[in-house]
């Protein structure tokens, strides 16, 4: 049977998320396999790896909000805004920097707010990524764009060397947050480390490590679970003859998510079909019928 579901990864620091998904196609055996969101190379933490014809959710984790634990060096900017790029200025003002002061700063980006990316990322102008024009000398002015901090705590306070916590949107670059924090404070800082704990509910305390990732050894959520923090509707055999030719269905009697996410308005948003614990489908409300957007055929 070829293997599906969802695969939680510790990530180590030095290898990229390719890098990771590589070595799980090696070990599984399996060609279709992608991860949920990107991890830098210096990053270290939590990968959502879907194997098999689970890859088809992954769009559906893009909602998910994710738990980062980040070391912000004040005093020093950066041309990549964290620990791989070269200084392009320094500062003392850290050292009039309090922990109050540092505190209210970091505050004000918790709510919904505009980032500008890094020059160093992956962002397109004009057809150009940020980090292609930014080696090149010719850094992109790039949009700026919407996020969500719903979280942002101090945990420790060693200046220049600060820990925090962050809860953020998806798309969010907590490097870009360390560079406006620098500015906001007129010390300039730059992101350290990062290491991600949790995204949507799954933690990094779960994870496999990827140097010990192993076939035999790696549990995989399965792909019901995986989608846990949507509502659900069980199915009857008439009903899944329709759903599997892509036909609506009644909505019928609903279930709420099993694993509710704070914020996250289950309500409009897309249903899990399924057939007592094989995921069938992911329907989309329209009107007063559930519309199969995906349908999996081997459930």
């Amino acid at each position: 049977m070829i293997p599906k579901g969802l695969l939680l990864i510790d990530k180590p620091e030095g290898p990229s998320s390719h890098d990771v998904v590589a070595r799980v196609r090696r070990e599984f055996g399996l060609k279709r396999v992608g991860h949920t969101g990107t991890l830098d190379p210096f990053a270290t933490g939590l990968l959502l790896v879907c194997l098999g014809w689970t890859t088809r959710l992954v769009e559906y984790f893009h909602v998910l909000p994710k738990v980062y634990e980040a070391t912000i060096l004040l005093g020093e900017r950066r041309d990549t805004d964290d620990c791989t790029g070269t200084a392009v200025a320094t500062s003392d003002a850290w050292r009039s920097v309090s922990r109050g002061s540092f505190e209210a700063a970091l505050g004000e980006f918790v709510g919904v707010s505009e980032q500008r990316p890094p020059d160093y990322s992956a962002r397109r102008s004009a057809g150009r990524r940020g980090y292609q024009a930014a080696r090149e000398g010719q850094p992109l002015v790039l949009e700026a764009r919407p996020i969500v901090v719903s979280e942002a705590r101090l945990l420790s306070w060693d200046p220049p060397r600060t820990d925090v916590r962050l809860t953020v949107s998806t798309g969010t670059y907590i490097r870009a947050i360390a560079r406006d924090l620098g500015e906001r404070l007129g010390c300039h800082a730059h992101l350290q480390a990062l290491r991600r704990t949790n995204i949507g509910g799954f933690d990094v305390t779960d994870a496999t490590c990827a140097d010990g990732l192993s076939r035999a050894a790696s549990p995989l959520v399965t792909p019901l679970e995986a989608v846990g923090w949507m509502r659900r509707r069980e199915l009857g055999d008439q009903e899944l003859a329709a759903v599997h030719v892509g036909q609506p269905i009644p909505v019928g009697r609903l279930s709420p998510a099993p694993r509710p996410i704070a914020g996250l308005d289950t309500e409009l948003g897309p249903t899990a079909l399924h057939i007592g614990d094989d995921l069938v489908a992911i329907a989309r409300l329209e009107e007063d019928v559930l519309k199969p957007a995906k349908v999996f055929h081997d459930a």
